[in-house]
C-alpha cells in the first residue's frame, strides 16, 4: 500500500472534507482518505502512487481547493 501526504488550501470546514474525500475516494485504487481541515493537510492511502495531476483534479472537482507544491 502506498500513502502520501498533501497540502491543500481552500479547506475551511467539515464540508470540505466531505467533499474532498468523495472526489478522491473516486480515483482507482484508493482505498483510504484523511482530511485535517485545520491543518491543511490530504493523506491518501491506494493500492500504488498517485499522480499529482489525478489529486489535482480531483480537489478542482470538489471545489475550490488548491494543492501546494506538488
Amino acid at each position: 500500500m502506498s500513502q502520501a501526504t498533501y497540502t491543500v488550501t481552500g479547506m475551511t470546514c467539515g464540508h470540505c472534507a466531505d467533499a474532498i474525500t468523495q472526489e478522491i475516494t473516486a480515483i482507482s485504487g484508493v482505498q483510504k482518505v484523511d482530511v485535517e481541515v485545520e491543518a491543511g493537510r490530504v493523506t491518501v492511502f491506494s493500492d500504488s502512487p498517485l499522480s499529482a495531476q489525478d489529486i489535482r483534479a480531483a480537489l478542482t472537482e470538489a471545489g475550490d481547493y488548491e494543492l501546494v507544491g506538488a
